[in-house]
C-alpha cells in the first residue's frame, strides 16, 4: 500500500440543541441552548481500500444518537456525556475512544459568558 494508517477521527461539531439540563428549577422548565462537539476515534482502514460506508462511522447516525440523548433531561451535563458515551460505544464497534464537548450557552452563573461546559474523554 505504500504508507500506514496511524489514527483515524470522526468527528461532528457544533450541534446545537435546546435541552432542559441543570440543577436549577428554572433550567428544568424554561430549558437552554447547548453547543455539542464529538470526535471518535476510529479503525478506517477498510474504508480506505473499499470506499464503503459501512467500514466507517455514519456520522449522521452519531448525531441522531447524540440528538435523542440530549432530549432526556439530566441535572449534569456529565451525566448527559455518559450516556451518549454508552450508546455510541454499544452501537458501533468501531469506535475506539470517544471525545464529548457540552457548552451551556449563557450558563445562569451571575455572569456573561459565551458558555461553560466539560469535555470528556472515554475509551472502550
Amino acid at each position: 500500500m505504500g504508507y500506514e494508517l496511524i489514527s483515524s477521527e470522526v468527528f461532528v461539531e457544533g450541534m446545537e440543541f435546546h435541552a432542559f439540563h441543570g440543577v436549577l428549577p428554572q433550567e428544568q422548565i424554561v430549558g437552554g441552548d447547548y453547543l455539542v462537539d464529538i470526535w471518535l476515534k476510529v479503525d478506517n482502514g477498510r474504508a480506505l481500500e473499499t470506499d464503503a460506508v459501512g467500514d466507517t462511522l455514519d456520522y449522521s447516525a452519531v448525531f441522531r444518537i447524540v440528538k435523542l440523548e440530549m432530549e432526556v433531561p439530566s441535572k449534569l451535563v456529565e451525566h448527559v456525556a455518559g450516556r451518549i458515551a454508552r450508546k455510541i460505544f454499544g452501537t458501533f464497534p468501531i469506535v475506539r475512544q470517544l471525545r464529548v464537548r457540552i457548552a451551556k450557552k449563557n450558563p445562569p452563573m451571575g455572569a456573561d459568558c459565551q458558555g461553560a461546559g466539560i469535555e470528556m474523554f472515554f475509551k472502550a
